[in-house]
């Protein structure tokens, strides 16, 4: 099984992602990052982050000593969000970022995430020298040849500098919650929202080691809403734990997800006429309601596959300016190579201020349809694009949905499950094709 996946390497820590993993990694990748570098007379930089798990601490240590023990030098940052990795090694000479990081995951995974000089997620190609390298025979440096490492403690301001550096409408008047996830945001955010002239009201931000994403964050909204209602709050803001997703609450305690964001910033990018090629890029999953929203506005739609990496390639490829998914990673390649919650809140917030508009009327200009999701498990997904019976049925659903339903089944990229998605018109009928498809898929491949 490869060890990287389609966000780095991610695993249960101590047990899947250890220590010497860690470490072999990281000397494998400086490896080729001496090989590749064209000065050979430069010693490598590297920026190396966490988010605030308690693994992090060992899994950081060991990422460290190996890209030191093969000459690299490495700026320890500390607890920041993912999106700052990027963006620190973006605006310095660094030749690497590393974060470690398991985003949204329960507290006991960690991960590995690698970003190439510039801030951009390493290719699969790169990825699999790396893996490739890992465990070989090596000639170690000594005395001035290791690498040193060194605290920085500039890296919070720099990213906060870079984060209001966006910020053209300040957000004064607005009240808003701000659920850290008690993640690698706990610290910066609340900071940010702050500065940029919002009154803030920040829970879960006491991150202890294991208390990240603990019924908190972008993936447990209720006590967000909870909170913006009892605070008469205009919004409420969630991340996860590395805060590269951002989703929000209105002021009626509604659920703003990617999707609603994504068609809030569309909308706005185009009227100040910063929607590159009148275009945003969305993926497989995105909603109907998104689309229909979007096709209202004189917005083209591109879709990719599910992964906040396939809507990047696509954008860098034809130069478009924003896109995102409905989990809530946005990107605005005006602003940013990666996703980024805190960026996304900040643009998000603006839109407020600058319509005048409340978020919840914002939002309302896209109704989301009723999605059903049902992952059908122990199926050969492998079969799934050679049945006749299974494509039959999916022609005969979209048949009966019409322009007002989409059907959608793809294999799962690391499960043995087939997932299956119905939207349509109302919740009984989304459910009702959703489960018949799912049946005809187990009798298939079951």
């Amino acid at each position: 099984m490869a060890l990287f996946g389609t966000d780095g390497i991610r695993g249960l820590a101590n047990s899947e992602l250890t220590a010497e993993i860690a470490l072999d990694v990281s000397v494998a990748a400086a490896h080729i990052l001496v090989e590749s570098s064209s000065n050979k007379d430069h010693q490598p930089t590297a920026i190396v982050g966490q988010d605030s798990r308690a693994s992090g601490e060992f899994l950081e240590a060991a990422v460290v000593a190996g890209l030191t023990s093969a000459g690299i030098n490495v700026y320890r940052v500390g607890v920041l969000p993912t999106p700052a990795i990027a963006h620190l090694v973006a605006e310095s000479t660094c030749d690497l970022g590393v974060m470690i990081s398991a985003s949204h995951n329960a507290m006991p995974d960690n991960g590995i995430k690698l970003f190439a000089r510039g801030g951009g997620k390493l290719d699969d190609a790169i990825e699999a020298r790396i893996e490739a390298r890992m465990g070989e025979e090596w000639k170690r440096p000594t005395g001035r040849g290791v690498g040193r490492a060194i605290n920085d403690d500039t890296a919070t301001e720099r990213y906060l500098k870079h984060l209001l550096a966006s910020v053209e409408t300040p957000l004064k008047g607005l009240k808003i919650v701000v659920d850290c996830a008690n993640g690698a945001s706990s610290f910066v955010a609340p900071e940010a929202y702050r500065r940029a002239g919002a009154e803030v009201i920040a829970i879960f931000n006491q991150p202890n080691g294991w208390n990240i994403n603990d019924d908190c964050g972008s993936t447990h909204l209720h006590k967000l809403r909870s909170a913006v209602l009892k605070e008469g709050a205009d919004v409420g803001i969630a991340h996860d734990g590395d805060a590269d997703r951002c989703l929000a609450i209105d002021a009626a305690g509604n659920e703003i997800d990617g999707d609603h964001i994504l068609t809030i910033l569309a909308r706005g990018f185009k009227a100040r006429g910063k929607l590159n090629k009148n275009t945003v890029v969305g993926t497989v999953m995105s909603n109907l309601g998104f689309m229909h929203a979007m096709k209202e506005s004189g917005i083209d739609v591109v879709t990719t596959p599910v992964g906040d990496r396939y809507v990047l390639e696509n954008m860098i490829a034809n130069d478009y300016s924003l896109g995102g998914e409905q989990s809530g990673h946005v990107i605005m390649r005006d602003l940013a190579n990666t996703g980024d919650g805190l960026l996304t809140a900040l643009q998000l917030l603006q839109e407020v201020v600058r319509t005048g508009k409340t978020l919840q009327e914002l939002a309302s200009s896209m109704v989301r349809f009723p999605q059903v999701l049902i992952n059908v498990k122990e199926v050969n997904k492998a079969l799934l694009n050679e049945s006749a019976a299974i494509a039959a049925a999916v022609k005969s659903a979209q048949e009966r949905l019409g322009d007002s339903g989409r059907v959608l089944l793809r294999a799962s990229g690391t499960e043995a499950l087939v997932r299956v998605m119905v939207e349509a018109a109302s919740d009984n009928l989304a459910e009702e094709i959703a489960r018949s498809l799912a049946d005809v898929v187990k009798a298939e491949l079951g």
